[in-house]
């Protein structure tokens, strides 16, 4: 079989497989599976090269993650972190706002879906208290979620990726080469939503207030939560450190905290909840993912793209960085922005290299539109999806409209705030 042949079947599969993951969510796992698994049959993905081509770092971080969350769960703190913020609401907008800007905060240091699955299920719960429908808070809380993964190193699998490829340490999303980082943008997007959620939830005028004092059962995931954050900041300034090094931190302190809750509570009960409570289907479904991307990188695909879309945007940087941010905007509504991602990164490396231009500019439009764009649909994140998946089991099934009418305004405002910002400091 000639290379250009092996490079259409691949290129056919490849889209084939996200028409897969998009029509068959619930298969989506299989699907991807199964289109690596045809990579290596073909030669697409040599065999001796899958090993190599799978993020061990990440898959590690989102897992160790898991882990440490599930307890943090179990200890009611996130419990005692809302009544606090129940008692500074004047109102059940307010609380929206303050859960949904919670939820960011904690999502820049914590991946999104670890996070809907810690902050969600307290929204619900608020909600029930206050005897209202909680899909516009569950939903609120999700995309802000996703808004806020992309404002450091460690708050998103995607911004792990750039930070890796470009050489960035976490400073770099703070301050760069004398300019502000990608959380200024982000941290801009974000205070523009604010104002998009007073009108939406303008109705909801109703006072709370709450005499809740959740106790705290045990205060060691908090430690470990915090001490992952201290632990991954310090690493990235390490020189020349093993690619590895994030998610060895992640799975080390799940490991360390799965035995302190084991000894004290004399029983390994907790710890097989904490193992069942690891998302192993989206950890398998990512090892796929990257074995596809490697093989589509390996047989040229990459390159060809970067031509096409030198040959479109020109020598044009305002149009190639417009149509970098908004394409991924609308690529991101409907695939899974951790390939895409993947995709797309050598792809600037290359175009950029052509150019003769840096590629921070397109780095971080990158990472703006794809990371806020998923934000437009229900299945465009996999926090969105975790939370419609929670408020399915909850009895409130949400439909399209119910999610655009707080998606669409969300990422809009958002993703033109964070392309004006880039722009003006990094063009």
């Amino acid at each position: 079989m000639s290379q250009e042949s092996l490079k259409i079947i691949a290129l056919v599969l490849f889209a084939l497989m996200y028409v897969g993951i998009i029509g068959f969510p619930r298969f989506k796992m299989w699907v991807a599976l199964a289109v690596a698994a045809a990579f290596v049959v073909l030669g697409v993905l040599p065999l001796n090269q899958i090993l190599g081509a799978i993020n061990w770092n990440a898959l590690m971080m989102i897992a160790g993650t898991m882990l440490i969350v599930y307890y943090f769960i179990e200890s009611q703190m996130p419990n005692k972190i809302a009544d606090a913020l129940l008692r500074k609401a004047p109102n059940v907008m307010w609380v929206t706002i303050l859960m949904s800007l919670f939820s960011g905060i904690v999502s820049a240091f914590i991946d999104n879906v670890a996070t809907v699955l810690m902050v969600a299920p307290v929204g619900i719960a608020v909600c029930k208290k206050l005897k209202i429908n909680p899909i516009g808070m569950i939903l609120s809380i999700a995309v802000s979620s996703n808004l806020q993964g992309a404002a450091t190193l460690v708050g998103d699998t995607t911004s792990i990726m750039l930070a890796a490829h470009a050489k960035m340490d976490f400073m770099s999303f703070f301050w760069m080469e004398g300019r502000p980082g990608m959380f200024f943008a982000v941290e801009l997007g974000a205070l523009a939503t604010v104002p998009i959620m007073m009108i939406l939830f303008r109705k909801d005028k109703q006072p709370v207030r709450s005499d809740a004092h959740t106790e705290v059962r045990d205060f060691v995931p908090s430690v470990t939560l915090v001490l992952m954050v201290v632990l991954l900041i310090s690493a990235s300034f390490i020189p020349n450190k093993p690619e590895t090094t994030n998610g060895l931190i992640c799975l080390a302190l799940a490991l360390v905290t799965m035995v302190l809750e084991a000894l004290r509570e004399k029983s390994a009960k907790g710890v097989v909840g904490a193992v069942k409570s690891v998302d192993f289907e989206t950890l398998l479904l990512l090892s796929s993912l990257f074995c596809v991307i490697a093989g589509i990188t390996n047989i040229g695909i990459i390159d060809d793209f970067a031509q096409w879309i030198v040959k479109v945007g020109g020598n044009s940087l305002l149009l190639l960085y417009t149509m970098i941010v908004w394409g991924s905007v609308l690529i991101s509504a409907f695939v899974d922005n951790i390939p895409y991602v993947a995709t797309m990164l050598p792809v600037l490396s290359v175009v950029t290299a052509r150019m003769g231009v840096e590629p921070y500019l397109l780095y971080f439009g990158l990472l703006c539109g794809a990371t806020l764009g998923g934000n437009l649909t229900p299945v465009g994140a996999s926090a969105n999806i975790t939370a419609t998946g929670l408020l399915r089991k909850q009895g409130y099934e949400v439909k399209f409209k119910d999610f655009a009418r707080i998606g669409i305004p969300f990422t809009l405002t958002a993703v033109l705030a964070g392309y004006l910002f880039i722009w003006v400091f990094w063009s």
